[in-house]
């Protein structure tokens, strides 16, 4: 098949979480797997920075953004087999960053037109055209309403993926001619209007063909109102068209016995190399070094998405028992201040490392013995099947992903691969750290058992591309 991928962000090029991925991933899986794979990605100073010199210039030309007349460069690298071309145009995209600007609407909405535009252009008008998140969710519906006088476009069928519908843009409604030069007939009868607003993710899940959220109990979680963040009834009219994939992880790159970040390697058949690392990770770290105390460790953004606010209200309880933290993660002013109080306060107990480090997260997921991942909502997530793939055992709150990616552990047979509790509270929250610490200090066969279940599931795309793979085919 020809597939073609439009994203705001990709591996290696751009990335600001989970998204960029998935782009760095999906596309490079199932170019092994035979099908011609193209990428369009938008051209940040980042990517220009790190990439400029091997990427070349293939043509350009003006755009409509309404009444502007917008200058688009299109650029090209072919990487695992995948072609990649970058929408250049500096005024929108050399910002320093990805998101977080206030035309964010007017950047996002030049590169989907920009890149509808581009398929004719390059000769490649794919069979399946895949949309990720708000930013290009408008992208099913240009297809269908400003586009359809192409018809070389007639063939071409939608997927949308969900990575967070937190954030769903919406807009001011003159937008539509403003920026998208389309009609306001579809907003006056409601298609695209929601809370008053021209809402782009509402408009992806109505006029793509599939819609994909990153793992299935999340596509089940985002049709109730608890998880919908308001568009559950869409949702639930949609439901039909509605499936969930669990992401992979890119498991030549996570690979406790090749990773070249960490200093001492393992496999499950000789662990020594993960105490080495726990007793590395411990000095770095200003903790105490005992191999007999188990290691908390949390790599994370600190925000009440990931259930923060539930840990901070138990840290002090939680730093009476005879266990380590070592945190790493930046975000909400308050939670950060928080961890760094109780860091002084129990400096042999808790290390918390207010930064972004990718060396050091390594150096967590490997030489942890526990990785806490309490999240309120969580669409699929990767932390947890990072740390697994390092014999970590992840503790998390069972939604979304984590429910879909994390056995819990049974007492009775000794299956599963972490610790897991169903109801975010503190009280819960304990009882599952003092489950864990059970095992941990009373039955090191189990907790070994749990190792090796955890360390031997298989995360990686080539299994996950595989239901995309089928999803497109039907299509």
């Amino acid at each position: 098949m020809k597939l073609l991928f439009v994203a705001a962000e990709g591996a290696p090029f751009s990335k600001t979480g989970g998204l960029g991925d998935v782009i760095g991933a999906l596309p490079k899986s199932l170019a092994k797997s035979g099908h011609d794979v193209r990428v369009i990605l938008p051209y940040y100073d980042m990517v220009e920075a790190k990439f400029g010199d091997q990427i070349e210039d293939i043509l350009h030309f003006e755009t409509k953004v309404g009444w502007r007349s917008q200058y688009v460069g299109v650029k090209r690298i072919v990487r695992d087999g995948v072609t990649f071309y970058f929408i250049d145009n500096q005024h929108y995209f050399f910002r320093g960053h990805v998101y977080g600007d206030f035309d964010d609407g007017e950047r996002f909405a030049f590169f989907q037109l920009a890149a509808l535009e581009t398929m004719e252009r390059v000769d490649f008008v794919p069979d399946v055209l895949h949309a990720h998140d708000y930013h290009t969710a408008m992208i099913p519906f240009l297809l269908k309403e400003k586009y359809r006088w192409i018809q070389a476009y007639h063939g071409i069928k939608t997927v949308l993926t969900i990575h967070n519908l937190e954030f769903q843009g919406q807009f001011d409604p003159g937008m539509l001619w403003d920026l998208f030069g389309v009609g306001f007939e579809r907003y006056a009868d409601g298609t695209l209007r929601w809370n008053d607003c021209l809402n782009w993710m509402k408009a992806g899940i109505l006029y793509a063909d599939r819609v994909t959220t990153v793992s299935p109990s999340y596509a089940h979680e985002i049709m109730t109102a608890e998880y919908g963040c308001g568009l559950d009834q869409i949702l639930r009219m949609e439901s039909g068209k509605v499936t969930g994939i669990v992401n992979g992880i890119d498991a030549d790159l996570y690979n406790p016995e090749t990773d070249p970040l960490l200093t001492h390697h393992f496999s499950l058949s000789d662990l020594s190399g993960k105490a080495a690392s726990k007793r590395a990770l411990q000095e770095r770290v200003g903790l105490p070094v005992r191999d007999d105390v188990p290691l908390f460790g949390i790599v994370s953004r600190l925000t009440r998405q990931k259930g923060f606010d539930v840990v901070v209200e138990e840290l002090h309880q939680l730093l009476q028992k005879d266990i380590q933290i070592v945190l790493l993660g930046t975000g909400d002013p308050g939670f950060e201040n928080a961890f760094a109080w109780f860091g002084q306060a129990y400096p042999d107990k808790l290390s918390a490392n207010i930064t972004f480090d990718v060396q050091l997260a390594q150096e967590i997921y490997a030489a942890s013995d526990v990785f806490l991942m309490p999240s309120r909502f969580e669409p699929c997530g990767l932390s947890q099947m990072m740390a697994m793939r390092y014999g970590t055992l992840p503790l998390v709150h069972e939604v979304g992903g984590l429910r879909d990616t994390v056995q819990p552990f049974n007492a009775v047979d000794g299956s599963g691969t972490g610790f897991s509790f169903n109801n975010l509270s503190g009280y819960w929250f304990n009882w599952a750290v003092d489950e864990a610490l059970a095992v941990y200090y009373n039955d090191k066969q189990a907790w070994y058992g749990l190792q090796e279940q955890a360390m031997t599931r298989d995360f990686s795309w080539d299994t996950a591309s595989q239901r995309y793979n089928d999803l497109y085919q039907s299509l």
